[in-house]
């Protein structure tokens, strides 16, 4: 004999079907609902920064940022009561960003400035790959995300060497230019570097000598070669992923819509339901 379900378990339930049945007409519902507010808070964070709206209807701006911070408060309280595994929820990727939706708002109480870091929410709109569940979008992501987890070492051991670069590029300045150039410490000269490098030349310090401006002409030239190679590093990664998925994908073509989109893993048709070809 079955043990009858209590109020509590039947609520988690239909709650856990609103919040993550996205192919249910209710999640699916919930989902649009979200993303308008989503939508709807972004544009009012970036209408409450310009002065003259900021001046007339700031009260009002900031009634509805709180309406929809609370709105999203208990979203995330559902979220986290309605599944059996609240913490891997919560320490997710789509938790965090959750959490940090709604955190800057109640910063605010006490650091009034904070409130402006509510643009974070627009991360939000990352749920829309999830909704829309398209398995081209969801395939051509997943390879990204290998792409560049196979590229993080080569890219870290960029970076050090990136930094390595800076930290001699800077020192050398300062012994060459000196205080007069406006490299006045090393610092400065690291900074100037990082600024050269990476080719965006604010121009507030430049060196004045010979042997300084063809340092510098050097320096620039090596940034073109610095914004090539982390790029080059994610292309050739994402290159042999995609070769590596083709080897072992098969697309499969649904007889009922002509869907061309499966791949051999796939029993059914995502368009149409209808089962697919083993073959």
């Amino acid at each position: 004999m079955t043990k009858n379900k209590s109020k509590y378990e039947i609520f988690r339930e239909k709650t856990k079907i609103i919040l993550y049945g996205t192919n249910t007409i209710l999640g699916r519902m919930f989902d649009l609902v979200l993303l308008g507010l989503i939508l709807l808070s972004v544009l009012l964070v970036m209408l409450d920064t310009v002065e003259g709206i900021n001046q007339k209807y700031h009260s009002q701006l900031l009634i509805c940022e709180w309406i929809i911070t609370i709105f999203f408060t208990i979203e995330y309280i559902l979220r986290i009561i309605s599944i059996q595994k609240p913490l891997k929820y919560i320490f997710s990727f789509y938790g965090i960003i959750d959490v940090l939706a709604i955190l800057p708002m109640y910063l605010s109480i006490f650091f009034p400035a904070t409130n402006v870091l509510t643009i974070v929410r627009v991360l939000r709109f990352f749920r829309l790959f999830k909704i829309l569940h398209i398995p081209q979008i969801s395939h051509q992501s997943y390879q990204l995300k290998e792409a560049l987890q196979a590229s993080k070492e080569k890219i870290l051991v960029f970076i050090y060497f990136v930094i390595i670069s800076a930290v001699i590029i800077g020192a050398l300045m300062y012994v060459v230019e000196g205080k007069e150039s406006g490299f006045t410490s090393i610092p400065v000269g690291i900074y100037w570097s990082i600024v050269t490098l990476t080719t965006v030349g604010y121009g507030d310090i430049s060196p004045a000598t010979p042997l300084g401006q063809f340092l510098a002409s050097l320096v620039m030239i090596m940034g073109y070669g610095i914004i090539a190679v982390p790029t080059g590093i994610v292309t050739a990664e994402f290159a042999k992923t995609s070769l590596r998925n083709s080897a072992i994908s098969t697309k499969k073509t649904c007889s009922k819509c002509n869907a061309q989109v499966h791949f051999d893993n796939a029993k059914y048709c995502y368009q149409c339901g209808k089962t697919l070809p083993n073959d």
